[in-house]
């Protein structure tokens, strides 16, 4: 049996590592909040700014602007990841590294914001023409630069496709990888929630939904075309914004979770090495006994 104070220090190492669990439950408790909010709040916008394209779309054509031109398939592809800057948030990272295996092409390069998949992505050898680092909770502003990257790379020619590699925050139990296309801007599904829209509500997308969208009328100025100029840039700079904010959500739900059965294991652990203290104490007290009766008795 272990000895007594191997068992104590065992036991004092995993309260400590409990306290600290604790509290990283509790910090990531408080910014989950905020930055659900933060991702709820955009979601109802980016509904909205869809409805306004699909009218914006009903009324040009999709040759207009060039960030709703079709490229052939099998291009180069351009992808921006959102992962996280820290560990201890469970199978967050592992999830969408494996998501991008399975659905992005073998020869896509990548732009990067969060450390964790930054470094997996160059360990593997993938070309990284760019890294961000984002404040939290994520500025409004902070997106532009990206989004206005990934423009610029897509209307040079540079590459075909641009796609978003991130992780949807759906429950505070549940965070989904998910891979979506930015550019070109699909004018078949622009009208269809995103897939960060709707998550948690009862609605879903009915073409009755759609003909209602559609149904609205809009009165352009100067034009439809003017319109759309001004109104693409802002939707690519909202989508980045939102799936960053979206990755940003469910990082924290992540470590909140991941801290919160850290510290349920180590108050286990500590309930069975007490256990295990005790009976090595009354294995020890037994034979104290048993040797102090022996020694009585060789006396008489």
């Amino acid at each position: 049996m272990a000895n007594l104070r191997d068992i104590r220090r065992r036991i004092k190492s995993v309260k400590n590592t409990a306290q600290i669990t604790r509290a990283m439950q509790l910090v990531a408790a408080a910014k989950m909040k905020k930055a659900q909010d933060q991702a709820l709040a955009g979601r109802d916008y980016a509904d909205l700014l869809n409805q306004v394209l699909v009218n914006l779309k009903e009324n040009v054509s999709e040759e207009s602007h060039p960030l709703l031109e079709k490229r052939p398939d099998g291009g180069k592809e351009l992808v921006l990841v959102v992962s996280t800057d820290k560990g201890l948030c469970g199978p967050l990272n592992t999830n969408l590294l494996k998501k991008i295996r399975t659905t992005v092409s073998s020869d896509a390069d990548y732009i990067t914001v969060g450390r964790k998949l930054r470094e997996q992505l160059g360990k593997a050898g993938k070309k990284i023409e760019a890294d961000f680092e984002v404040k939290d909770p994520v500025p409004f502003i902070e997106a532009r630069p990206i989004a206005t990257l990934l423009t610029k790379k897509f209307l040079s020619g540079e590459y075909d496709k641009i796609s978003v590699a991130f992780t949807n925050f759906v429950t505070t139990l549940n965070q989904e990888p998910t891979v979506v296309q930015l550019l070109p801007i699909d004018a078949e599904t622009v009208g269809e929630k995103q897939a960060y829209e709707g998550v948690g509500k009862e609605e879903e997308v009915t073409e009755a939904s759609k003909e209602t969208a559609l149904g609205k009328e809009y009165l352009f100025e100067p034009s439809a075309e003017g319109v759309l100029d001004s109104l693409l840039p802002l939707f690519v700079n909202f989508q980045v914004y939102q799936m960053i904010v979206e990755s940003r959500a469910s990082e924290h739900s992540a470590r909140m979770v991941a801290m919160k059965g850290a510290t349920d294991n180590a108050k286990k652990m500590t309930k069975e090495l007490t256990l295990e203290y005790n009976k090595a104490r009354q294995a020890a007290i037994t034979a104290e006994l048993l040797e102090i009766t022996t020694a009585m008795k060789a006396m008489e």
